[in-house]
């Protein structure tokens, strides 16, 4: 099968995410609660996270993104998984990302991304969404590095690394990604138009992936539609590359209760400014659904 590389893609024009794959499975009726999340599917029953990739390939979608957000080393021992079995479950997570793809009307136009989530998300408790980790730049490069290096060798066609709510943490992942010729995508969670969630000029961390050749896009993700917008146009303008987007439904998370708080908006209606202003990677985070995904992809 010849599968044209993504960045290639993207040059010719936009490129449609999927949803929440959380929100999915816990729409089929799975119980997420645990610190895993979607991530303890992948060792109980990998056979409904295929599905869920399935769902959003059947609405349009034509990158899944895999179940490896939650999972890190750490988490992973602290349910009595080893380090050998935690490599084989990150790989896993593309595995069964790709065999949904074989079920997309046209696979050879349809991509896997490794999903590299923040330091904050293995905590569980809500940190991605502050970026107070009080790790330095080298502390954050070392819990990283191990799993960057299984994912980019696992088969995925792109990292997605995402959610990254501070300047510290950006720096670190581009320090590891640069000159490895591995690609992806760097999204920023951000607290407003201007910030990223721990305060600092988002703008800083765009900047930061410009020269970054592995860096084939960058963007948002996990934020009020509302507030993409601008951050898409301040993307486009100061990395110059293709921008991605996928924010949530527009509700909050509460890290106490473990549950979104609050209604969701639609994405739909944004979406065409988006694209007219860089967007070239765009679907929906949390709460996002494959009915919305089917929606935003007569748009795009």
């Amino acid at each position: 099968m010849n599968r044209a590389d993504l960045a290639s893609a993207l040059a010719v024009g936009p490129v449609l995410l999927d949803g929440g794959l959380a929100t999915e499975l816990e729409a089929a009726g799975h119980d997420l609660s645990g610190t895993l999340w979607s991530g303890r599917l992948l060792l109980d029953f990998p056979e409904a996270v295929t599905a869920a990739h399935a769902r959003f390939f059947a609405a349009g979608a034509r990158v899944a993104t895999t179940a490896s957000y939650q999972l890190s080393y750490d988490g992973l021992a602290a349910v009595g998984v080893d380090r050998s079995a935690a490599d084989a479950l990150l790989r896993r997570s593309v595995e069964v990302a790709a065999a949904a793809r074989e079920s997309a009307a046209e696979p050879e136009s349809c991509w896997v991304a490794a999903s590299v989530g923040p330091y904050g998300a293995a905590l569980a408790d809500g940190s991605e969404y502050r970026g107070d980790y009080g790790l330095t730049i080298a502390q954050l490069r070392a819990w990283h590095r191990p799993r960057l290096a299984v994912l980019a060798n696992a088969g995925a066609d792109v990292l997605a690394i995402e959610t990254i709510p501070c300047l510290a943490e950006v720096e670190a992942l581009l320090s590891e990604i640069a000159g490895t010729g591995v690609p992806c995508w760097l999204s920023l969670t951000c607290a407003s138009p201007a910030t990223t969630r721990a305060g600092e000029p988002v703008a800083e961390a765009f900047a930061m992936a410009r020269d970054v050749a592995e860096v084939i896009a960058v963007g948002v993700n996990c934020l009020p539609p509302a507030d993409a917008g601008p951050l898409v146009a301040t993307a486009a303008r100061v990395a110059d590359k293709p921008v991605v987007v996928y924010p949530n439904s527009g509700e909050a998370w509460d890290a106490a209760a473990r549950s979104w708080r609050g209604t969701g908006v639609g994405l739909v209606s944004e979406a065409a400014g988006w694209v007219a202003d860089g967007a070239r990677l765009v679907g929906g985070c949390c709460r996002v659904t494959p009915s919305e995904i089917a929606a935003l992809a007569a748009v795009i």
